[in-house]
């Protein structure tokens, strides 16, 4: 039976984990092999932390049924069966498992797991896997529950929609160096092994950097500079190619708790973790107050960028009353850095607040403990003049440019992910617009993005449409009304004539003054453009 104390951590040695990592994929313990098992629905089930239907669809012994109760699951397996899908003993002495029951002279009748082991698919049809903390999934049903032992304000996630999100939207171009700052259990790492020659990972929580230890040695990727520290203490003096973060983004309470009974526990630092009306925990709350770690982060990044580099992170912001929120967020942008800021959705104060007391657990509580805390949370809005809170998606590009150009805009409809390329498109035509005036934009060759179509909306038998708009099938999915003369310059481009040649022939075509229609014209093009409608293939 193993001696691994509970609250370490499994250890990696190279050779055994690619012993383990085999045994995971000749069980199938993948993406797809769960998906084949369970289904869907117990699939989709199983990432909001619940686990009813999935335990059904394991009800059959099997090898992959193994592995998903022992470390999805997270039940106790029989020794025998657990010995005949992986390599147990090196699995117990390295820590992964450890034994229930026995006599101790002998092996244990069951095993468990120490932590959660997640297939996760990578963008090329990788096969990896995501190591974290028992037990943890945001907005769970039964909240963030630490496992036996562990200092639950130091829990460490795994694959989120938050984190699956900031996978999708990030640039993927090779890089030199890139950093993920605040990286949990390692998944933004993980994807930036793929294209970035160094990849350093930074944490505030120590445990943090041991999971993405565990992360990368599983998933066979190459091995991380590993720093603890806050924000860009680590890499003081340092830049970076491609930052990426998932910070703690919750705006929560930093007030004083209310009176009353807490066993949240101390935080490893030795401060109290209940200092707040929450209980802090380090994965989500950053410590500063309303949605400063945020402002910081997107101030402070383009002194750790270099020329062209890129940083891109999710954040929450508030909504105050008297403030347009887009100047708010104007305001972060650093200067010499193009943005784009994309709100993807808004909730007012009371959603906000119950989703993260709901994420602590605190709903399963004391009620009058509940309420307090819930209290807690309206009065810091309250004091803070926060109407709703703001998520979304930021991205910088360090350009120097004088004329920067920073876009902020709310979009909560559907896009197609994986957006890094979208995003990388996006302010490539920044830049082209920058630097083309009116005059060199008529001059300009376009053609019509792929998978555009046009939409005629109006009166049945009517002899002509009220709107007519263009719609993007791939992508950000925009849609955006346009005129007769829109619709039509947008409908014969394909790269063989310029702006102005096109719209000479639609002047001729509607009766109008050419000089005219050229001198309104360049703002709706340049529009299209920025929008991804046309794409820019040339000048005469």
């Amino acid at each position: 039976m193993s001696t691994h104390p509970q609250t370490a951590l499994p250890l990696a040695d190279p050779a055994r984990t690619a012993r383990l990592r085999a045994a995971l994929l000749a069980a199938g313990f993948t993406a797809d092999g769960l998906l084949d098992l369970l289904g869907a629905p117990a699939y989709a089930a199983l990432a909001r932390g619940e686990t009813v239907p999935a335990e059904r669809a394991t009800r059959q012994d099997g090898p992959l049924a193994t592995l998903v109760r022992l470390f999805l699951l997270q039940r106790p397996v029989p020794y025998r069966q657990a010995d005949a899908v992986l390599p147990l003993a090196e699995c117990l002495a390295d820590g992964w498992l450890v034994g229930d029951g026995g006599t101790g002279e002998g092996p244990a009748e069951q095993v468990r797991a120490v932590v959660d082991i997640r297939p996760y698919g990578g963008p090329e049809g990788e096969d990896w896997w995501i190591v974290s903390d028992l037990g943890c999934a945001v907005g769970g049903a039964n909240g963030a529950a630490a496992a036996r032992g562990v200092d639950r304000s130091r829990l460490v996630l795994g694959v989120g929609g938050a984190s699956t999100t900031l996978a999708g939207v990030t640039v993927r171009k090779p890089a030199g160096k890139a950093l993920d700052l605040g990286t949990g259990s390692g998944i933004q790492a993980l994807h930036a092994t793929r294209h970035a020659t160094r990849v350093t990972a930074t944490d505030v929580n120590p445990r943090a950097l041991e999971f993405t230890r565990l992360t990368l040695a599983l998933s066979g990727a190459p091995e991380a500079d590993l720093r603890q520290g806050s924000l860009f203490e680590p890499v003081a003096g340092e830049t970076f190619d491609l930052i990426v973060s998932n910070p703690p983004f919750v705006i929560s309470p930093a007030r004083s708790a209310p009176a009353g009974p807490d066993t949240d526990g101390p935080d490893t630092d030795g401060t109290d973790a209940d200092a707040s009306p929450f209980g802090r925990l380090v994965y989500r709350d950053g410590g500063l107050g309303g949605d400063a770690l945020c402002r910081t982060l997107v101030r402070e990044s383009a002194a750790h960028l270099n020329d062209g580099g890129w940083c891109q992170l999710l954040a929450n912001w508030e909504h105050v009353a008297g403030e347009d929120w887009r100047d708010r967020l104007r305001s972060w942008v650093p200067d010499g850095c193009d943005a784009w800021i994309v709100q993807r959705e808004v909730q007012d104060v009371t959603q906000y607040a119950e989703l993260w007391l709901r994420d602590a657990g605190d709903h399963l509580g004391d009620p009058a403990r509940y309420a307090a805390r819930y209290d807690a949370w309206l009065e810091e809005f309250r004091s803070r003049g926060t109407t709703a809170v703001g998520f979304g998606w930021i991205t910088l590009r360090k350009t120097g440019a004088a004329r920067p150009s920073v876009v902020v805009e709310e979009w909560p409809h559907p896009v197609e992910q994986p957006l890094g390329a979208v995003i990388a498109d996006h302010f490539d035509r920044q830049d082209y617009l920058r630097e083309h005036d009116d005059a060199a934009l008529l001059g300009a060759r376009f053609r019509l993005a792929d998978e555009v179509v046009q939409e005629q909306i109006g009166l049945p038998g009517a002899e002509d449409p009220e709107h007519v708009v263009l719609r993007q099938n791939r992508g950000m999915r925009r849609a955006t009304e346009v005129d007769t003369v829109g619709a039509g310059f947008a409908g014969v481009c394909d790269g063989s004539l310029s702006a102005g040649r096109i719209l000479d022939a639609i002047a001729q075509l509607l009766g109008e003054d050419p000089v005219l229609l050229r001198d309104r014209t360049p703002e709706a093009i340049r529009l299209l453009v920025e929008q991804g409608f046309l794409v820019p293939v040339g000048d005469e």
